[in-house]
């Protein structure tokens, strides 16, 4: 369950309400399913993942009816998820991502039926912005979306490190629709899986099992109600649906990092060495009392941030960046030391700190890296007036 007692003012009555009933729920329903063993694994474990969590009601969460994202309650969420399971947390994670750009467009009738279906579990949606050309710069983006003179719109480009490619229902896809602007105008389209002209080129294996891959169009064939807000709007939704998500982000490094550091804190207390356990020599001691206060200060940034966020008092660009650089790499310093903790036994595949190894150096690199929340941070101070 995540620690909540620290947080003090920044959770409401309901937040706590909510974290009891999460940790039952990741006990009871995803703690218990097998970790996936390869791709093929993967994809099965995150289709009943997503049912699991449509069924309980917590895509209400990640897609809410009335558009407005409680930010601190997808933080708990996902902070639980992610200490009994990071493929369930990216499961979640991915609903919210790929639909928020629909809400912050304004969800036109046929992309109301789509947020419906995400909402129930039922369609499993996928965010496509990164290329090969086109990661941290989106300026790069090469996918084109043509206009046609029925009103709809012809795709033709690919797209990469996609997570849920080949098994999503929907795609949320950035593509260049003034390619003579400078920069070149982008925009968002809803474009479902079954689309004719969209194909799954294939996976993309990374070190923890989990759904990823590459997703091409040639000239795929959308209607015009496929266009997700404003025509050359995508860039606006695009950075505004990430700012949202960062600090859960956040607390899914925080989540990762917790169970990290109870592994630690249990095999220090049953390991023996030189006649007693490893939680008696001060080397041990000092390593854990670092580990818990990077991860209080991780989870104080993250939830501030989201605080913020739901109060909305305009300064969520600098918060959400500093949660999400300072949590994700303070976790992988934590789970880091818990396997220097283990020893050899946390290096053997089968150990729970070697699978949160493989698992969290990807949250340092997804949704902006450490580098550009960096530069976030340091814009948003250097725009901020001077004092006095």
């Amino acid at each position: 369950m995540p620690e909540t007692r620290s947080l003090g003012p920044l959770l409401d009555p309901h937040h706590l309400a909510l974290a009891g009933e999460m940790s039952r729920f990741c006990a009871e329903e995803i703690a218990t399913l097998p970790a996936p063993e390869d791709d093929a694994a993967a994809r099965r474990t995150a289709r009943e993942i997503l049912g699991r969590l449509g069924r309980g009601g917590w895509l209400e969460y990640a897609v809410p009816a009335d558009g407005r994202l409680d930010r601190r309650s997808c933080c708990l969420i996902r902070e639980a998820l992610a200490e009994v399971s990071p493929l369930a947390d990216a499961v979640f994670a991915l609903q919210c991502l790929g639909t928020q750009p629909i809400f912050l467009g304004g969800a036109a009738a046929r992309q109301q039926s789509w947020l419906e279906g995400a909402r129930r579990g039922e369609t499993m949606v996928a965010f496509a912005m990164t290329e090969t050309g086109a990661g941290s710069d989106v300026s790069g983006i090469r996918t084109r979306a043509e206009a046609g003179a029925d009103g709809g719109w012809s795709l033709d480009g690919d797209k990469q490190l996609i997570s849920n490619a080949g098994i999503a229902d929907l795609y949320l896809v950035l593509a260049v629709t003034e390619p003579d602007n400078e920069p070149p105008g982008l925009s968002w389209f809803a474009v479902p899986g079954d689309a004719e002209g969209l194909s799954f080129v294939g996976p993309q294996i990374l070190s923890e099992p989990h759904p990823l891959g590459k997703v091409a169009f040639a000239a795929c064939q959308v209607p015009g109600e496929a266009l997700v807000g404003e025509r050359s709007g995508g860039f606006k939704l695009g950075m505004g649906t990430l700012n949202r998500l960062r600090p859960t982000v956040a607390a899914a490094a925080c989540g990762m990092a917790a169970r990290a550091l109870r592994e630690a804190i249990a095999h220090a207390g049953e390991r023996r060495q030189f006649g007693r356990s490893l939680d008696r020599f001060q080397l041990t001691q000092q390593k854990l009392a670092v580990m818990a206060t990077e991860l209080d200060a991780a989870r104080l940034l993250t939830y501030r941030a989201a605080w913020s966020g739901d109060g909305g008092d305009g300064d969520g660009p600098k918060l959400s960046a500093m949660a999400k650089w300072y949590a994700t790499e303070a976790a992988q310093r934590i789970v880091d030391q818990s396997v220097q903790i283990h020893g050899g036994l946390g290096v053997l595949q089968e150990s729970t700190v070697e699978r949160l190894y493989r698992a969290v150096r990807a949250l340092r690199i997804y949704e902006g890296a450490t580098e550009i929340q960096q530069l976030i941070v340091a814009r948003e101070l250097l725009a901020e007036p001077s004092p006095g």
